[in-house]
């Protein structure tokens, strides 16, 4: 993608503007000259209504206006993607119903002109690169343990194939670096999308620590470093690039695996247009470039399950023992409370953040909630903060801001933890395991990250029945995919104890079993009798009241109206076949402005 430079083109071609609204999104043919040097994937500047607007030469065109304007001039030397990268970009454009200029602008992140104009990046070799012939070690190794590691060691080898790998809890980095090293001993490149890049995740420093220099980490930094990475990929300097969810479209060529880690990880979604998710852009890349691809999670997400692929796991169950409790007198469990007293190393997930939750006013007894949007106030740090505005808590009735708490939360559970265990108690400002010293760690899903194999001797999870009562389809799944990474870090000695007054709810079972297979046939009905099944298409569509008369006409599955602020909401779930029909339709009825904004699989 982005690599190869295209024959230079001259005549009629397409452009994208760089307008990303829905109403503007098809291409406007200008005439090229050919002492520009421009070519696919150029960005040119055009005039359009009279004014400099830049975009992005698609392309010849046979579609000739009868006025023509030509294309002004070339702004970078560098071209933003090939063929394969506009092949990429229009799927996206039209699986998530996104103006194609809204894709076309991630596929690199912003110039920096300054770069461009030192020259070419440097070689591949003066950064080690592209070695190919020093790889030792790329027979079974670690896949020797799984079934269908075979499998998948022939598709990396032939560059085909889509895997779902569910690697043992200490071996999530290793199986990692084994499958790229089985590309890399083939000649070809390696990708790997990782969720989070900060801490540094544990995936990353292994790929680190196996290949040198040879590895890119494409996560974070400033808009220079951005840049100078992105021009030292495209120029073929790196055989492995790992980095976050705009990894998906690093410009690598000789492309032969791309590893998705965590795959069930909620940062894997993008949040803004186009609102795609790195799965589902990494499954169309591989099948456009040729290249295998491996989804790996300790608990697939059910959108992986749906479709059915070849799974990777460990031969022998691999998995701590767990044991669910009931809670006892103020949330802890008798069992809990005499584990602790025996943990040297150790991690309780309290989801709830806080000291507690405002219940009355002290002043007036009024029902505690937020005086400016009427949320819940929580006690946290010593302050008062609603939980949706974040303002300071105040009484809605008589101002003031004194108020009784019903005492739960993470620090809540520091405190009393505390006061039982043999070795320091914190809650960590970062993610980290415990120390090796001795030490309990206390927090909620924004410590469990890629920290690599724990080796803990306990992990406990509270409040498991929460996410019961949680609002959203996804909500379950999620929380089982989170405690499923925390509960791993107790293998292979460790206990795991569960606190939950549902012990034979799916979720806790899948937990139980360490797989999350069964929980998926059930949750898979429930959200089918939702009317959202499981891989089928989501949009929220917006607009004026002429909106839901248009819905009336399109072929959906399940179709929910309402009206919000003046305005027509509509939830939508489709065939995936009819997504095409339905994308064409809002584009014509942006361009009427019947449709504002149309979101991709909403978080529902």
């Amino acid at each position: 993608m982005g690599l190869s430079a295209p024959d230079v083109s001259s005549g009629p071609v397409a452009v994208c503007l760089d307008r990303p609204v829905l109403a503007l999104d098809r291409p406007f043919t200008y005439d090229l000259p050919a002492e520009l040097g421009a070519g696919v994937g150029s960005l040119v500047r055009v005039r359009f209504h009279g004014k400099l607007t830049r975009g992005w030469v698609l392309g010849p065109t046979d579609d000739i206006p009868g006025r023509m304007l030509p294309v002004m001039r070339v702004v970078s030397p560098v071209r933003v993607f090939d063929e394969s990268g506009l092949a990429l970009a229009r799927w996206v454009s039209e699986r998530y119903v996104a103006p194609l200029a809204a894709v076309l602008d991630r596929l690199a992140p912003p110039r920096v002109a300054a770069l461009e104009a030192a020259g070419p990046a440097p070689a591949a070799e003066a950064l080690g690169g592209h070695v190919v012939d020093d790889v030792a070690g790329a027979g079974p190794g670690v896949f020797s343990g799984y079934v269908g590691g075979a499998e998948l060691l022939e598709g990396i080898a032939h560059r085909s194939g889509s895997f779902v790998l569910r690697p043992a809890p200490d071996e999530e980095t290793t199986t990692v670096v084994e499958a790229v090293r089985a590309c890399l001993h083939t000649g070809n490149r390696a990708l790997v999308i990782v969720p989070e890049a900060v801490p540094v995740p544990a995936t990353a420093a292994a790929l680190i620590d196996a290949f040198g220099p040879r590895v890119c980490v494409f996560a974070g930094g400033d808009k220079r470093a951005r840049y100078e990475t992105w021009l030292a990929i495209r120029s073929g300097a790196f055989d492995v690039v790992v980095g976050t969810r705009p990894a998906v479209f690093a410009p690598i060529t000789g492309l032969g695996l791309i590893v998705v880690a965590r795959e069930s990880h909620p940062a894997l979604r993008e949040d803004r247009s186009p609102y795609y998710h790195v799965r589902d852009v990494a499954r169309r890349r591989a099948a456009i470039e040729g290249a295998a691809l491996v989804l790996s999670s300790l608990c697939p997400s059910a959108e992986v399950t749906a479709l059915g692929l070849a799974e990777v796991a460990p031969r022998v169950r691999r998995w701590p023992k767990v044991e669910v409790v009931r809670p006892g007198a103020q949330g802890r469990a008798p069992r809990l409370v005499a584990a602790l007293r025996g943990a040297r190393r150790a991690f309780v997930f309290a989801p709830i953040p806080g000291h507690g939750l405002a219940k009355a006013c002290r002043s007036c007894g009024a029902p505690a909630s937020c005086a400016s949007c009427g949320g819940a106030l929580r006690s946290s740090e010593g302050a008062v903060l609603c939980v949706v505005c974040l303002t300071p808590g105040r009484c809605p009735a008589c101002g003031q801001a004194s108020f009784g708490i019903e005492r739960g939360g993470a620090e809540r559970v520091e405190e009393w933890v505390g006061l039982i265990a043999p070795v320091p108690v914190r809650r960590p400002a970062r993610p980290r395991l415990p120390r090796a010293s001795g030490e309990v760690l206390v927090g909620g899903p924004e410590v469990v990250h890629d920290l690599g194999p724990g080796g803990l001797d306990l992990v406990a999870v509270l409040d498991a029945d929460l996410a019961e009562r949680r609002p959203g389809l996804a909500a379950r799944e999620r929380a089982l995919a989170t405690w499923m990474e925390a509960v791993g870090w107790a293998w292979p000695d460790g206990r795991v104890i569960v606190q939950s007054t549902r012990p034979g709810e799916p979720a806790v079972q899948a937990l139980v079993r360490g797989s999350p297979a069964r929980f998926h046939v059930r949750d898979a009905a429930r959200r089918a009798a939702a009317g959202f099944p499981v891989g089928m298409p989501v949009f929220r569509v917006i607009g004026d009241e002429r909106l839901e008369a248009a819905v009336d006409g399109w072929d959906t599955h399940t179709a929910l109206v309402s009206s919000l602020g003046g305005r027509t909401v509509c939830l939508l779930a489709l065939e995936p076949e009819a997504v095409p029909a339905f994308g064409a339709a809002v584009r014509e009825l942006a361009g009427s402005g019947v449709v504002e904004r149309v979101e991709a699989e909403p978080h529902l």
